[in-house]
């Protein structure tokens, strides 16, 4: 990296320094740069000052801004690999794109010797490791560790056509009337023995209402340390 400018090349600096001293004021999250700080503050805020000069679209960074204009205004393409004629909109993309020409696989298992190009794959391979199911079949519950393997069982077990019924408690639609009604029984019927959700005392007698409520944890950092103001979800 090279710069015209010392206040560029310090701020480039910074980007090598594990060092974080702008805190976030509501939640305590440390951050290298003001400007990442000032960032993460617009998600607590609600606040998007990046709008888009050709749709209603506002962002809360200009990075966001640029991905969005590429992807839906001008199509442009800047980032091309030297090897072989793939071009993409983002940066992240065309690394690991590049990744496929060198075999390199940066992401590996400390479980076995699984390895990836891709830190979301990874992510997905811990899930075999950890036994989680995240991924739940809207009509009869069943859960599966993957989405694709989800999508192969509703295509077997409840595949037609279309969804033709919708549920009269929730959006879901779904394809039979008799899945219709193990649906209802499955998720809107009343449960005599309340459930307890799993991260707070909250309790319920719907498993829809169970399952909507969990939702609102999701990205909890719900153990945090006694000594200081660090949190993390797991």
């Amino acid at each position: 990296f090279s710069s015209l400018r010392l206040s560029s090349l310090n701020r480039h600096v910074k980007t090598h320094s594990d060092e974080k001293r702008h805190v976030c004021h509501l939640c305590f999250k440390a951050f290298r740069t003001a400007t990442l700080l000032h960032n993460h503050v617009n998600v607590h805020t609600g606040t998007r000052p990046y709008k888009c000069s050709d749709c209603d679209m506002a962002f809360v960074t200009s990075g966001e801004l640029s991905r969005h204009r590429r992807y839906k205004h001008t199509l442009e393409k800047p980032f091309k690999c030297s090897v072989c004629k793939y071009s993409s909109v983002e940066a992240s993309k065309m690394k690991r794109h590049i990744r496929s020409h060198t075999g390199e696989r940066p992401y590996a298992c400390d479980l076995c010797s699984y390895a990836s190009k891709d830190a979301y794959k990874l992510k997905r391979h811990m899930i075999t490791h950890s036994g989680e199911k995240p991924f739940e079949c809207y009509v009869c519950q069943a859960k599966f560790t993957q989405s694709g393997t989800m999508k192969i069982h509703m295509l077997q077990k409840h595949g037609e056509s279309v969804p033709k019924y919708q549920c009269p408690h929730c959006s879901t639609f779904i394809a039979r009337r008799s899945d219709l009604g193990v649906h209802l029984r499955n998720l809107h019927s009343y449960m005599a023995v309340a459930i307890k959700c799993s991260y707070c005392e909250a309790v319920f007698h719907e498993r829809y209402a169970l399952i909507q409520h969990k939702k609102t944890h999701r990205n909890e950092k719900r153990f945090k340390c006694d000594q200081c103001s660090y949190a993390c979800e797991q």
